[in-house]
């Protein structure tokens, strides 16, 4: 199995005292001085753009489970203790806890979802979206520079439809897949998508990052592209898309995936981009809306997620930032106006994606019929027509 990870820490410039940002090693992470405390929660300027002070008046993740389905997640970072549940290696080899290619990819993601700092009244350390959140760790993939890649590659290519089963039937609320196949050669895999299915009408909301093709081709995405799933395209710190971030159709809302302060497992903290962290971000986002609601549906999370977000494009959508930059306290108060049995709330672009991804899983056949009579349907009919073999890479 080959991975594409979507914020890859080969990528990263590191962080100095005051935040002075050195530059990005194109294919090596560059050596790292110990950042201070307050550099971190000054530069974690994601958290400001996303409205969570205001969202975290109603919560803060409590109740919620978000399965990282990804490289790992070290268990024993001082940022994530105590919020990381036991998990699933569904590889079986590859680095393990010492080795330098082990679960930082992963442990990034965590820490932007539910990191909770350390020290004296946690006020070190990085502090993601839905503090008090448990994360699930599945491992689904191997970090680039981990010896045993290759050989995941040819021997374990179903380990993400695996792995977003496991989590769903081991208490996943929602399900956090920061990684993606972006290459020309991507087409979509029967069982992955069956998969998402499976979690999506078992309650479980499932978030993946657009890709990182913005600047390759913006090739389509998988699992992003997969109906149902929350895809989720990366912006600055000014709310313009992010040049590397994937356009495509099955765009649903955006979030900060550039110059994100991210933890790792050697317990320094780097700078990162890519939309791996975006969507590590929406699916804390989630996570607070569930906390806050936890009977609404995912088809229902997802049309909040898109109603209430904001900087819209003009139009309402378009393929750079989907429905605009998600708020997750504008989302917790509209959905207080929903129960199980009420109808989402209206402004639905179905121009962009018929009932697709957000029909009731229950109903097998219901995202068939309105496909036709656009363009971002026909795309997305096409892309199912094409739905054969295996991805190259997740």
């Amino acid at each position: 199995m080959s991975a594409r990870t979507r914020t890859r820490p080969r990528r990263l410039g590191p962080l100095r005292k005051g935040g002075t940002l050195l530059a990005a090693a194109a294919l090596a992470l560059l050596p790292a001085a110990t950042a201070r405390a307050d550099g971190i929660r000054t530069q974690q300027w994601g958290l400001g753009a996303l409205n969570t002070a205001e969202a975290w008046q109603s919560t803060r993740g409590a109740g919620v489970t978000v399965a990282v389905l990804d490289t790992g997640v070290d268990d024993q970072h001082p940022d994530l203790a105590d919020n990381v549940l036991p998990g699933k290696d569904m590889i079986g080899f590859g680095a393990g806890r010492g080795d330098r290619p082990w679960a930082r990819h992963g442990t990034a993601m965590a820490g932007i979802i539910a990191g909770h700092g350390h020290g004296s009244g946690n006020d070190e350390g990085v502090l993601g979206i839905a503090p008090e959140a448990k994360i699930l760790p599945v491992r689904v993939i191997l970090e680039d520079g981990d010896k045993s890649r290759k050989k995941a590659r040819s021997t374990r290519s179903g380990a993400l439809a695996e792995g977003i089963r496991w989590a769903t039937d081991h208490g996943a609320d929602v399900i956090n897949m920061s990684l993606g196949d972006d290459s020309e050669s991507a087409h979509a895999d029967a069982t992955e998508d069956a998969a998402v299915q499976y979690a999506l009408k078992k309650g479980v909301v499932v978030v993946a990052s657009a890709g990182n093709g913005g600047e390759e081709g913006d090739h389509i995405s998988y699992p992003a592209a997969y109906p149902g799933v929350i895809a989720v395209a990366a912006v600055d710190r000014y709310g313009d898309r992010a040049p590397f971030s994937t356009r495509r159709w099955y765009a649903t809302v955006s979030a900060p995936g550039k110059d994100i302060v991210i933890a790792d497992p050697d317990r320094e903290y780097y700078r990162g981009w890519g939309t791996s962290a975006a969507s590590a971000f929406v699916s804390g986002a989630v996570a607070l809306v569930r906390s806050a609601h936890p009977n609404l549906r995912p088809a229902q999370i997802k049309r909040l997620l898109e109603d209430t977000a904001r900087n819209a494009p003009d139009g309402g959508r378009d393929d750079s930032r989907g429905y605009g930059l998600v708020d997750p306290a504008a989302a917790i108060e509209e959905g207080g106006n929903l129960g199980p049995g009420k109808p989402t709330p209206a402004g639905y672009a179905d121009q962009y994606f018929g009932s697709g991804p957000d029909a009731d899983p229950d109903d097998s056949a219901a995202w068939l019929g309105p496909l036709a009579g656009s363009l971002g349907a026909v795309c997305l009919v096409a892309a199912v027509v094409l739905w054969r073999g295996r991805p190259d890479a997740y």
